[in-house]
């Protein structure tokens, strides 16, 4: 059987170390460096999920408000187009429904109100010539947030888009 190096063998590593001027017992020293081994990964785990856990919520979260911003921000535009595009009052109010309930199932939305405007005020809504603002607003409702004594409502987050579209001076002659 063949010898194994110095180097290699723990035993002789320990007795070949050399002695450290210390003014307590030696044997003490060995002992601590023992009972040291292996706390750094540890701690490195431990510290590891407490930064961890926090920040995958963080991008999580981003991540819906981003999804439902972008919902709100295409079922504004997509809709204020739908009812400037259609030949009448009636048309225009299907082709919204339609539409919206395209944009909201495509992105997840939940709670969806819409108001639209027209201007200049007065002006029946939609009407030629007139400048067709629509607002999608929509909350956001924070992962794991659980809803007791209303705490999903508390850590909803508003999410509001507004598109404007020119009806053509033409609409509703076709």
């Amino acid at each position: 059987m063949r010898r194994s190096s110095r180097s290699t063998d723990p035993g002789a590593t320990r007795a070949a170390r050399p002695a450290t001027p210390n003014p307590g017992n030696g044997a003490d020293d060995d002992a601590d460096h023992d009972a040291e081994r292996g706390s750094a990964a540890l701690e490195f785990i431990l510290v590891g999920l407490l930064m961890l856990v926090p920040l995958v919520y963080l991008i999580v979260s981003l991540a819906l408000i981003q999804e439902q911003s972008l919902g709100a921000e295409a079922a504004a535009r997509h809709v204020a187009r739908a009812m400037s595009t259609a030949t009448g009052a009636d048309d225009a109010r299907q082709r919204a429904d339609r539409v919206l309930a395209s944009v909201t199932e495509q992105y997840g939305l939940d709670d969806v109100d819409i108001a639209i405007e027209c201007s200049p005020s007065g002006a029946r809504c939609p009407a030629a010539g007139a400048t067709l603002a629509v607002t999608v607003a929509t909350r956001v409702t924070l992962p794991l947030v659980p809803p007791v004594l209303g705490l999903d409502e508390l850590a909803a987050i508003p999410v509001e888009a507004t598109a404007a579209h020119k009806v053509s001076r033409f609409w509703g002659s076709r």
